[in-house]
């Protein structure tokens, strides 16, 4: 008796740990960005790395967003009205691993709550909860990814700055010569000597 529950409960725990293993998230927390409110030139370079782990990441870990559910809206018959498959998922703004030159234009996303500071991102695409879990949290993961990139600038190497400027010179060049050509073009047509 004992051994065939023992039996049971391994097989129960074999076949959880399965099926919960693909809504697993690969890295129990995100890294923490370079402590900066605007990147210079001078921690471009931290930036960037921080940017590619943050990547390689791929979502937010759960334990980092406040999830709540709801019934979903929309076609989808009495499995709507019964289960609460939306998922609504909020983060506060100046939590540690979101970078500090980024909460500005997070601040102006759709996505931003003032009252409470916060993120807040909704997902209801699919039937399941745990797949609206996974969309809504790599919806923010994108998010927050994206304007982080946005103010992380190429600075131009030497060669790159030499060429603007010979093609700013070329072009003033080009544009004297356009405007003298149709300044002379003006005066031949204002002579007042037809005779």
């Amino acid at each position: 008796m004992a051994l065939c529950l023992r039996a049971r409960l391994s097989q129960y725990f074999v076949y959880r740990q399965r099926s919960n293993s693909r809504f697993v998230h690969s890295s129990p927390n995100l890294p923490l960005p370079p402590s900066v409110v605007s990147i210079g030139p001078e921690h471009e370079k931290e930036a960037r790395s921080w940017l590619s782990s943050f990547r390689a990441a791929a979502t937010i870990p759960k334990h980092l967003a406040e999830l709540s559910f709801s019934c979903s809206s929309g076609p989808g018959g009495q499995n709507v009205n019964k289960l609460s498959t939306k998922v609504t998922a909020r983060c506060r703004l100046d939590a540690p691993w979101i970078p500090l030159w980024a909460r500005e234009s997070l601040m102006r996303s759709p996505y931003y709550t003032k009252s409470s500071h916060s993120l807040l991102m909704t997902s209801s695409t699919s039937r399941s909860q745990a797949s609206n879990v996974d969309d809504v949290l790599s919806k923010l993961h994108a998010l927050i990814a994206e304007s982080a990139a946005k103010l992380i600038t190429n600075s131009p190497t030497e060669e790159q700055r030499r060429r603007v400027a010979s093609l700013q010179k070329a072009d003033g060049v080009r544009r004297r010569t356009q405007k003298d050509r149709q300044s002379a073009v003006k005066k031949s047509r204002s002579r007042k000597d037809w005779d």
